[in-house]
């Protein structure tokens, strides 16, 4: 692969405009060498005899030895040392701003010099922008460094006040449990060496000791020269005072909806209460923060080497395109550069693993590293042939199906219209999940494609993420279980000794329902737990809202749940029809019942409600009234969708008025807010005519389509209002499905430009890794 193009893939996408524009200078270098060719004099030929290849004169000249010209290298005679000096490189120091680095190329008063000038102009604007932003980072990482300094302290304190340990005793001796106040805690049963519980040495000293020696300390016992080193290792820490704990407060981020309660009526953080959940949690938080850290830490080490790698490339090609030898004085410029010469960042690596390491693995480094360094997730030959197995059994299915609907005339079959009433809605539900997934296997494929980062946007564990493969592997075989199903069941007859269906074929649906409720909650770690958990978690938050801070996860979901509104409703059926209903003689009186109808409406605006709740939240917390305006946006969908359904219950030309009027105020709110907003498409001044300055997809006509499929899409709601569901040939429930479909395809369409436009954003703001809030908040006032 040539540097150019693994230069671009090993990118930090979101810092992409950050990095040297490595195709502009080769660009450049490419005109170089368009006007040397054009320019040069034309090689000179040897005469040969007739019917010969002619040669260059080159090939004619004298053999002067493998070794000649290697023995005088240096010498104050060779021709390397007589040569011009090709580049002057100086560093500027400005009022205000840090070093700029100047080049001056002395070679451009020769013919084409004017475009190595050029050259080197645009080579400094792209280091001194490589530098300052390096530089920028580099000083965040350690102000960050300083705050998770200060952070350990207060950890370390807290550890000692929980766990009570004592310092005194003989190295079998702790504490009695009786004397801990805090009932929930209890103290740590550590042994502590004889000779560290001196008298006259303090309780950090000790315990200092104990935390950052470890398992060396315990094998002090035996070796006296380890003893000497332990305590020149003791002399080298800080220790943490364990006063520090009178300047802070917990900031344990609220984590059930009965906790965030209670953080609204007390607006104050509370202070420590010195209890085993407390540390725990504070443990937890101090994990999530190292993780952070070291991710960010190893993104701009990346970033450096990158960078510096990729100026000596466009050095070389300067040198073999110009033949010069500038690439060396530059070369030497950067290394001594801070993008060069620094290793803050190397160093703060290998402090932070080491910290890790000892306070939180206990000196487990394996472990450690596990965590975090979390090993990317390898596609498997195994999951290809699984999807490919189970994708064409799904077809043979579909295909079987037709055949027997064909061969059976099911289609004129009296009991046709009970079995689409009755069973149709049932198995509706797993076609609605399985194009759902089918479509969001597709987004990740052109996610990747595209190099979106929705790991990062969605806030995945490192490692977790389900490529597209596997999406696609569990909904093919989702769709296999629910097709055999369906060829299973597709039974028209009834007993007529009985006068009732078969009671085994009638609880499929039910029993494929409870199968998949216990995947999706099995806690053994199978079937992608962490994604399960994932989503579980989230749609946890999505009912419990406003209770949860709204996260991006958070109100994606609730977006793609607002999509799902028949698979909801397919739900609410099932309670009826296996309850209330007679399941043996397929029937039921669920759309008789007064109670259903006002049930069919609420759980169908959950979704929508969930959505306006977290709208309402977050401009409370953000003051951003863009969210206010979000929030009427689906307040006017929940009233248009009420009025829909009323219509569909009641009928009458009031309904249908009423039903047209407030959907089409919302079709059209909800469409600008699509394209214009989640999208950011729509901009008239933009680079991109029509769209937006940046662009990932490279075919413009792909924005202007998927904006016309949008507004169609969009305009579903009319099949209710012209009636279109008493079409003839097709029975009412299929044409909602089919409905009910291309809502799924108009989500998986948006999702993806939302996807992008969200990544654009971090791309914009430089937002590479995500802020893990901190345990402890500091009283500065008392501190200081």
């Amino acid at each position: 692969m040539k540097f150019g193009k693994e230069f671009g893939s090993q990118m930090v996408h979101e810092w992409e405009e950050a990095y040297m524009d490595y195709n502009y200078l080769k660009g450049v270098l490419k005109d170089i060498s368009k006007f040397k060719q054009k320019n040069a004099p034309l090689p000179e030929v040897a005469a040969t005899p007739n019917g010969s290849l002619k040669r260059r004169i080159s090939m004619y000249r004298a053999f002067s030895g493998l070794q000649s010209r290697l023995s005088f290298k240096g010498s104050p005679g060779s021709k390397e040392n007589e040569d011009e000096e090709v580049i002057l490189v100086s560093s500027l120091q400005q009022e205000g701003s840090q070093g700029h680095h100047q080049t001056m190329f002395l070679m451009s008063s020769e013919q084409g010099g004017e475009y190595e000038a050029v050259f080197f102009r645009r080579l400094d604007d792209e280091f001194n922008k490589v530098l300052t932003f390096y530089k920028k980072k580099v000083g965040e990482v350690k102000a960050e460094a300083d705050e998770l300094s200060k952070q350990m302290d207060a950890l370390i304190a807290l550890r000692i006040k929980v766990d009570k340990i004592s310092i005194g005793m003989r190295s079998d001796q702790v504490m009695d449990p009786s004397t801990n106040d805090d009932a929930t805690s209890s103290p740590m049963m550590i042994r502590v060496p004889t000779h560290l519980s001196s008298p006259g040495r303090s309780h950090m000293e000790a315990i200092q000791e104990v935390e950052m020696t470890g398992e060396e300390i315990l094998e002090e016992e035996s070796t006296s020269g380890k003893r000497d080193e332990a305590k020149k290792n003791l002399a080298r820490f800080r220790p943490a005072p364990l006063d520090v704990l009178d300047n802070v407060k917990i900031n344990i981020e609220p984590a059930t909806p009965i906790s965030t309660l209670k953080n609204v009526i007390k607006t104050s953080k509370p202070n420590l209460s010195f209890s085993k959940n407390e540390l725990r949690k504070a443990e937890e938080q101090m994990k999530k923060a190292f993780a952070g850290f070291h991710q960010k830490l190893r993104l701009l080490k990346s970033y450096r080497f990158l960078n510096v790698l990729a100026f000596s490339k466009i050095m070389k090609k300067y040198d073999k395109t110009t033949s010069r030898k500038a690439s060396k004085s530059y070369s030497e410029m950067v290394d001594k550069s801070d993008l060069g010469n620094s290793d803050v960042v190397i160093k703060l690596i290998d402090r932070v693993e080491a910290t890790f390491t000892k306070h939180f693995v206990n000196g487990n480094r394996r472990k450690g590293m596990k965590y975090l360094r979390p090993q990317a997730k390898r596609e498997t030959h195994r999951e290809t042939f699984f999807l490919g197995l189970f994708s064409g059994c799904s077809i043979a299915l579909v295909a079987a199906i037709a055949v027997s609907i064909r061969a059976g005339h099911l289609l004129e079959h009296e009991g046709r219209h009970r079995y689409m009433d009755n069973i149709f809605p049932l198995y509706s539900l797993f076609g609605y999940i399985v194009l759902h997934m089918l479509m969001y296997g597709a987004n990740v494929y052109y996610w990747r494609r595209f190099r979106v980062n929705y790991p990062f946007i969605f806030g995945f564990k490192q490692g977790t993420e389900l490529g597209y493969r596997q999406v696609l592997l569990l909904a093919s075989g989702l769709s296999v279980l629910a097709l055999a199903a369906v060829l299973f069941h597709l039974d028209m007859d009834m007993d007529p000794t009985t006068r009732s269906y078969e009671t085994g074929k009638e609880l499929i649906p039910l029993v494929l329902v409870f199968v998949l409720l216990l995947i999706t909650f099995c806690p053994l770690n199978i079937l992608y737990r962490s994604s399960r958990f994932f989503l579980i978690r989230t749609a946890w938050h999505c009912l419990c809202a406003p209770l949860y801070k709204v996260t991006l996860p958070d109100f994606i979901l609730a977006d793609q749940l607002t999509s799902q509104v028949q698979a909801i409703r397919s739900l609410q059926f099932y309670v009826c029809y296996y309850v209330w209903g007679n399941f043996k003689t397929r029937s039921n009186t669920c759309k008789d019942s007064n109670v259903y109808q006002i049930l069919s409406i609420l759980v169908a605006i959950i979704p929508f409600w969930s959505r306006f709740i977290q709208c309402l939240r977050r401009l409370f917390e953000e003051k951003d009234s863009m969210q206010g305006l979000n929030s009427l946006k689906y307040f006017s969908t929940i009233v248009a969708l009420v009025m829909r359904t009323l219509y569909d219950q009641k009928g009458g030309i009031f309904w249908k008025i009423m039903a047209a009027s407030t959907s089409g105020i919302t079709t059209v709110a909800n469409t600008y807010w699509d394209l214009v907003i989640d999208w950011g498409l729509l901009q008239r001044n933009s680079k991109n005519p029509w769209l937006r300055d940046k662009l990932l997809v490279p075919y413009k006509i792909v924005y202007f389509v998927a904006i016309v499929l949008d507004i169609i899409l969009r305009l579903v709601w009319m099949q209710l209002v012209l009636d279109l569901r008493k079409l003839p040939h097709l029975h009412p429930k299929a044409f909602t499905a089919i409905v009910a479909c291309l809502e799924i395809l108009r989500r998986g369409l948006w999702n993806f430009f939302r996807l992008e436009n969200e990544h654009l954003n971090n791309v914009g703001k430089y937002r590479a890794s995500k802020s893990v809030p901190l345990p402890f908040n500091y009283d500065e006032d008392k501190s200081m």
